[in-house]
């Protein structure tokens, strides 16, 4: 299409058209290539759920995160206490191990505050990747609270031989019986919590676990898991030291505790990592954004889009179009407004989105039936993988 001038538009304000327009039956050719398939509305991760059902998803986790602190804090002096009386490396590996959940579980619930601040000039869109950078801290805590701690616990144990007498050991497995059933107990609620998710979201518990936006939630389930699991440990470590006399065992309980919380701590940081840097929306999502705006009739080519998470119900979707000729200033405008305007009412947390009109050359075109291929084997690679989930 060919045009004088390039308008754009970011507003956010009312339509100034009073309808909100269907999405399309059905697509249009473009470019030589259909589109067959519709968008999906609403976004099946997000759901037209507004604010407050936003912030009755944050009171629960908030509950969720309280009920994993006490747990950890009772189970920490447990431990210690434990531990120093029967002089178990193990159970001060998972002394330190709960000291590390405790201290993560703070920042967490100051991540959930301050995640949900107003936007201010300094920050024009919000504060939600606060979350992902407390999340980050917790992995380091995790890291280095638990996982190096426990290390040191288990090289000193085997390099200073042991001196325990079987009451000590009796009185350090009473404790990790009742944390391990208070740990327990923790991670029932937040699984309760990840499989309502789930549920809202109309997809299986694994695949909420691998794609779900809550990185506070996903990061107290990850402490719960490796908390059982390192119970577990200990508990083997320390009874078959007890049977055999060889402090290996209790050695390589600690050894073992400290890898799992280096590697929980390493998948941690790594999806905050992604996410402060500035990750994409699910791919599914990217497509039904696409599909939604190429079978705009007003819309004849969707040269870029482009998106980031902002938040956990917050998202920056920017896309460079090519209208169809004979569209003048003021019916551009008008298409903008009603094109973001729906957008937002199917895809709540699209809370950000910049259009920007544009000639699309050849290259441009090409380069959009790549793009659009691209997503399509991505989705269809997500797809098998959630199946075989």
């Amino acid at each position: 299409m060919s045009r004088s001038t390039t308008h754009s538009s970011d507003r956010h304000g009312t339509p100034r058209t009073p309808h909100t327009p269907d999405p399309p039956e059905t697509s249009r050719a473009q470019d030589t290539q259909d589109t067959q398939d519709t968008p999906d509305a609403p976004d099946r991760d997000h759901g037209p759920d507004g604010s407050g059902a936003r912030q009755g998803r944050d009171s629960r986790t908030a509950v969720t995160v309280f009920v994993a602190l006490g747990a950890n804090l009772v189970i920490a002096l447990a431990k210690a206490f434990g531990g120093i009386f029967a002089g178990s490396p193990a159970l001060l590996s998972e002394a330190a191990h709960s000291v590390a959940d405790s201290l993560n579980e703070v920042f967490l619930l100051a991540s959930l505050k301050r995640s949900r601040r107003a936007p201010d000039d300094q920050h024009p869109f919000g504060y939600g990747k606060e979350r992902y950078f407390w999340a980050l801290l917790a992995a380091v805590g995790i890291f280095v609270m638990g996982g190096c701690f426990s290390f040191f616990q288990g090289a000193e144990a085997l390099s200073a031989g042991s001196s325990e007498d079987h009451s000590g050991y009796l009185v350090g497995l009473a404790v990790l019986g009742v944390a391990l059933i208070a740990e327990g107990s923790s991670l029932v609620r937040a699984l309760v919590q990840v499989r309502g998710h789930a549920r809202e979201a109309g997809r299986g518990m694994a695949t909420e676990l691998r794609r779900g936006d809550d990185p506070t939630l996903r990061t107290v389930l990850a402490e719960d898991s490796t908390a059982c699991l390192g119970v577990v440990f200990a508990l083997l470590g320390m009874w078959l030291h007890m049977v055999t006399g060889q402090v290996a065992y209790e050695a390589t309980a600690s050894f073992l505790i400290g890898a799992l919380l280096v590697y929980v701590a390493y998948r941690l940081a790594k999806e905050s990592r992604g996410r402060l840097i500035g990750e994409a929306i699910d791919p599914v999502q990217r497509q039904e954004l696409r599909r939604f705006l190429e079978t705009q009739p007003e819309i004849d080519t969707v040269t870029t889009l482009l998106t980031m998470r902002l938040g956990n119900d917050s998202t920056l979707v920017a896309a460079r179009v090519d209208l169809v000729p004979g569209l003048d200033s003021e019916e551009v405008e008008e298409v903008l407004v009603r094109v973001k305007t729906a957008m937002t009412e199917f895809w709540p947390h699209a809370d950000q989105i910049f259009l920007d009109v544009t000639d699309a050359s050849a290259k441009d075109r090409a380069k959009a039936r790549a793009d659009r291929q691209a997503l399509e084997e991505t989705v269809a690679a997500v797809e098998r993988e959630d199946g075989g989930a």
